[in-house]
């Protein structure tokens, strides 16, 4: 977990505490054990763990930092990633985590509470319903999320949760730039702006990994996000 540690401060810039090791350890520890009995991920190497899971998750601050990190909602977080590890890195932050299977909201729960997380909402539904609530519209500085969708469909997910000034965060892979370009109208009805497309390095790992920014410059209007399952049926 050491090399963890100095990985996440070359990648990242963030130094970890021993306590922020320790909770990734626990972390890591909780997941193994659940995924023995329920399939949580597909990654049961603890060295992959810490490098596709954790650090993969930390990777999100090499574009987040030095911007407004009060809120932040990772959208089908599914086993915690890439928002628990974040909160670990950032404890000051709000997080919320949405998940739809009811066996991942328990296991996120179950870390949350292992790990004494403060400020942290778990929602268990899906990302249509999420985005129409009032509590949630609109009120986050970041809207992120990983392996979710394509991203014409994934920014109408993310960007009706994001206020104006803020932005959204999808983590891909080698398809990035191509689903960037298709998902054009999509962000530009949705209040969106591309920012960028980073490309991240993490160690031992041949796939290629983008960071897609799509920053927030007006409202989404309301009748976005359409009902569950339309924006998987008929992207933007």
């Amino acid at each position: 977990m050491n090399e963890l540690a100095q990985q996440a401060r070359q990648t990242t810039g963030i130094r970890l505490s021993p306590g922020q090791i320790t909770s990734l350890e626990q972390y890591e520890k909780i997941l193994l054990e659940w995924n023995a009995r329920m399939n949580l991920t597909a990654i049961q190497d603890p060295a992959t763990i810490r490098t596709k899971h954790f650090l993969d998750s930390l990777t999100c601050l090499t574009v987040m930092r030095d911007t407004p990190l009060e809120r932040v909602i990772d959208i089908g977080t599914g086993a915690g990633f890439p928002g628990i590890p974040l909160k670990i890195a950032l404890p000051a932050m709000r997080l919320t985590l949405v998940e739809s299977v009811g066996k991942k909201v328990e296991f996120c729960r179950h870390v949350v509470q292992q790990l004494k997380l403060e400020g942290v909402e778990i929602i268990q539904a899906r990302a249509e319903e999420v985005g129409q609530m009032a509590a949630q519209r609109e009120r986050y500085d970041w809207a992120v999320a990983r392996a979710v969708a394509l991203l014409p469909i994934l920014a109408e997910y993310l960007l009706p949760l994001v206020k104006v000034g803020g932005a959204m965060l999808a983590m891909k892979g080698e398809s990035a730039h191509a689903e960037a370009v298709s998902a054009h109208n999509a962000i530009q009805i949705l209040g969106g702006q591309l920012r960028r497309v980073a490309p991240v390095i993490l160690p031992g790992v041949v796939e290629q990994r983008y960071l897609v920014v799509i920053e927030k410059i007006a409202a989404t209007p309301k009748g976005y996000p359409r009902r569950t399952g339309a924006p998987a049926k008929k992207p933007l």
